[in-house]
């Protein structure tokens, strides 16, 4: 009493001090804080890696925070706070794993791969430059930096904070945990979604991902270094192509859905009708097939890679293994036969690694000053039409295998060029948008996505219109085309399909070329139907080699 007494005495301030007690408004915001920080981690933890999740996803008992407490509970209070501390950093690092998760089930339907992935951020980035702008881009990267540098450090301290009122309301935290461990324990029985351990699980599978690239790297190496062609002599080599001038063409984003959606497939069919008609009244013919591409919808190198080289390249770890390689792909093929080898990469700014080509041709030699269209890029049929008076134009050149990247089909399919005259193309100042998508964009927010679909087909059709055309303004008996999808595109145009093929198509002048071909069982034309053969993208390598070289 004469305590009480006393305080009675002093300013109210240092009464409270002495009580150990806190305003009012320093209390509410510590629970506010306390509140905000329990929500924080609940939401991390509960949160599913990918998209399309609804409100009942997030009714969740998390078995990552009971353990959490029940460790708080049972360690002494300073090693109670290191856990909580550590745990903390270890959940903010899920919670950045869990959004890359989410942006690459959205775009490439598969979750992020912490040790091959991190070059599909750059390419992220490239492409925001490109449809964009710079300033997009590097505003988005100081968005994401601050983001995950933001989750680390909010993480830590929430965990920390909650850790501290566990301990000073102990016999509540044990009641809770008790009652929660229970009811997680009965769901769990009963396969209920309540109970909930997918952090845990997410943390396991990124784990194992790594554990399983460091085995893949020997294993990748072992069937790289397995290559009956590696020591074939070039008199050997490609003898059904000999004075040809082949031409293989990537379409950005050419994959099944062109034609098979029943949206989108009806133009791209038409055009493909019409082309082949015409080719055929020009004394073309063509064979079609199907390939399984190796990604969908980003990753284009992984596809050419596979294709080339005849092994299963679906990681940028493989990518990297098999650049840095000696594996005998078809530029080396066609080099050692005597072929002078020529690599277009309109989307390149500079040196990438890959094959070694006598010449390569990227965005700083093509000297494009047009317009921009999709990706930022030129159109594919500049980008043909530099290839044809660059190299192929010549009287008496000497064969040339050319690889191209086509890029007027890539995201965000729009805007969408127009043919031009292959006589005055000039530098680019004569390519226009189609009235259509003059003007328009594409980002990944884009809440119409019928436009979307609708721009994805017409971008594939200028494309394949470009190549038709090409073939029948140059083409002529010494001129072979092999033309191809790279992959599947976006979710946003394929929806929820799990199918990976690619259309492929080889034309030629020659009836003899196709002489060479005619046991694949591929079918006449260039429109594939449901029933052509369907071949992993790696065994295109060694069944062009074989078709095409000396026969014993």
């Amino acid at each position: 009493m004469r305590f009480i007494e006393r305080l009675r005495g002093l300013p109210r301030s240092q009464a409270i001090a002495e009580q150990g007690e806190q305003p009012t408004w320093r209390r509410v915001v510590g629970r506010i804080v306390t509140v905000l920080a329990a929500v924080l981690v609940l939401a991390v933890l509960i949160l599913p890696d990918r998209p399309g999740f609804g409100p009942g996803a997030l009714l969740r008992i998390p078995i990552e925070v009971l353990v959490a407490v029940a460790l708080v509970l049972l360690l002494p209070a300073r090693a109670g706070r290191i856990m909580a501390g550590v745990g903390g950093a270890l959940v903010g690092l899920l919670a950045v794993m869990k959004v890359l998760d989410i942006g690459f089930f959205s775009v490439l339907d598969r979750p992020f791969d912490p040790m091959g992935d991190w070059p599909f951020i750059t390419a992220g980035a490239d492409y925001l430059s490109r449809s964009r702008g710079r300033t997009v881009e590097i505003l988005a990267i100081i968005g994401a930096i601050v983001v995950a540098v933001g989750l680390l450090v909010v993480m830590t301290l929430a965990a920390v904070r909650l850790a501290r009122v566990v301990k000073g309301h102990r016999t509540s935290a044990v009641r809770t945990v008790v009652v929660l461990g229970v009811v997680w324990v009965v769901a769990a029985a009963f396969g209920a979604p309540l109970a909930d351990r997918s952090t845990s699980v997410d943390a396991y599978d990124h784990a194992a991902q790594v554990g399983f690239d460091i085995r893949d790297h020997s294993q990748f190496a072992a069937q790289m270094a397995t290559d009956s062609f590696r020591d074939v002599p070039g008199s050997q080599l490609l003898t059904g192509l000999r004075g040809k001038d082949v031409v293989l063409a990537y379409v950005e984003s050419y994959g099944r859905v062109a034609l098979e959606d029943p949206q989108i497939s009806p133009g791209v069919q038409a055009v493909l009708s019409a082309g082949y008609d015409k080719l055929r009244a020009a004394g073309f013919s063509a064979k079609t097939g199907w390939l399984t591409s190796s990604t969908y919808a980003g990753g284009s190198w992984l596809a050419h890679s596979t294709l080339e080289s005849g092994v299963w390249v679906n990681s940028q770890q493989r990518f990297l293994d098999y650049a840095g390689s000696d594996r005998f792909n078809l530029d080396k093929a066609f080099s050692r036969a005597g072929w002078r080898t020529v690599d277009v990469e309109p989307a390149n700014i500079g040196d990438a690694p890959g094959p070694k080509f006598d010449k390569v041709y990227d965005e700083r030699d093509l000297g494009y000053r047009g317009q921009r269209f999709t990706f930022n890029s030129m159109p594919d049929q500049y980008t043909l039409g530099k290839l044809q008076s660059n190299e192929l134009s010549a009287p008496g050149h000497p064969p040339v295998f050319s690889r191209i990247v086509m890029l007027s089909s890539h995201a965000p399919w729009a805007p969408v060029p127009q043919m031009s005259d292959w006589n005055n193309i000039g530098v680019g100042y004569e390519f226009k948008a189609t009235p259509e998508t003059a003007g328009a964009n594409w980002d990944l927010l884009s809440p119409d996505r019928n436009v979307v679909r609708t721009n994805y087909g017409r971008s594939v059709q200028y494309s394949l219109n470009t190549l038709i055309s090409y073939v029948l303004t140059y083409g002529d008996d010494n001129l072979v085309l092999v033309f191809l999808g790279d992959h599947q595109p976006d979710s946003v145009v394929t929806g929820t399909t799990t199918n990976r093929d690619v259309p492929i198509t080889i034309i030629a002048h020659d009836p003899k070329v196709l002489d060479r071909v005619s046991g694949w069982g591929w079918q006449d034309g260039i429109r594939p139907t449901a029933a052509a053969p369907v071949w992993r993208m790696d065994a295109f390598r060694n069944q062009f080699l074989t078709a095409f070289g000396t026969r014993t």
